[in-house]
């Protein structure tokens, strides 16, 4: 029987040898899923024999992620804004960097007690959603997808997280059937162009759904959708809050300028614009 330290370094190499940054730390973080132990335990348990059965539904976990399927649909959640959310193939997994458009709501809507108005467009996981609606207990808000798998992740989300009776969800593309005022609206569309998706990482180009990242020929295509229509369903003192790529600020501020919104501008923990603020 293999012990548990064996088992941990060949996993180890099999996913360093597959291109996995941080081969050693995910290959930890699967042992820990397949065996219940937590990764701290696992430090000092390393003789520990390890039973057939785990070691089975440990290798599967590894070949898995050896193939670059994301690790986060293996174990089937990810963190985001300190909420734990279910997350599955058919729906994008949360990014750091998206945690950006909630601190631009948050410093606009400083009063965590106002009751405000969330409507989220291309709700996927419903992270943002879920974000906002936890930092404000008064807010109502509104998800919006056109994926029926990505509605039902957000709907379990939403649910687990105790907030389902202050969100709706609507199956839609953005602002069809939707009408206003909303004090914050927040989205992460696709803004990816089109010949640059094969050039992504595997976990990205060959398992994360191609609709929520396929931007266009240019990457903007959402954004022209979109921004034409913030003015309609904002507040008369509301925010947008977008995601945008990078190298994409200059020629979305330009839309939403043509379509007479104001426009500031929100670094992530990299420094990179990730996050434009639009008001009336």
């Amino acid at each position: 029987m293999s012990t548990l330290g064996a088992a941990l370094d060949a996993a180890a190499r099999r996913l360093a040898a597959a291109g996995i940054d941080r081969a050693r730390a995910e290959a930890r973080l699967l042992l820990a899923h397949a065996s219940g132990l937590s990764p701290a335990a696992l430090v000092g348990a390393r003789e520990r024999p390890l039973p057939a059965q785990t070691r089975a539904r440990f290798e599967a976990l590894v070949a898995r992620r050896a193939a670059r399927e994301p690790f986060a649909y293996i174990v089937g959640e990810r963190a985001f804004w300190s909420l734990t959310l279910k997350v599955a193939p058919g729906v994008l997994v949360p990014r750091p960097e998206t945690e950006t458009l909630v601190e631009a709501a948050l410093a606009a809507f400083p009063d965590r007690e106002a009751a405000l108005r969330i409507l989220d467009l291309g709700t996927g996981s419903g992270c943002l959603l879920a974000a906002l609606l936890h930092e404000y207990p008064r807010a109502f808000g509104v998800g919006v997808d056109c994926c029926p798998r990505a509605l039902a992740i957000a709907a379990e989300n939403l649910h687990r997280l105790g907030l389902a009776a202050r969100a709706a969800l609507v199956r839609g593309d953005f602002t069809n059937a939707l009408c206003g005022p909303f004090d914050v609206i927040v989205s992460n569309p696709p803004y990816i162009a089109s010949s640059e998706l094969a050039a992504l990482p595997p976990e990205v180009a060959q398992f994360e759904p191609q609709k929520a990242l396929d931007g266009g020929t240019d990457g903007l295509c959402a954004f022209r959708a979109l921004i034409p229509d913030l003015k309609r369903l904002l507040a008369p003192k509301g925010v947008a809050c977008l995601e945008i790529g990078a190298g994409q600020e200059e020629a979305v501020v330009a839309l939403a300028g043509a379509a007479g919104l104001r426009v500031t501008v929100r670094a992530d923990l990299a420094g990179t614009p990730r996050c434009l603020v639009l008001r009336w």
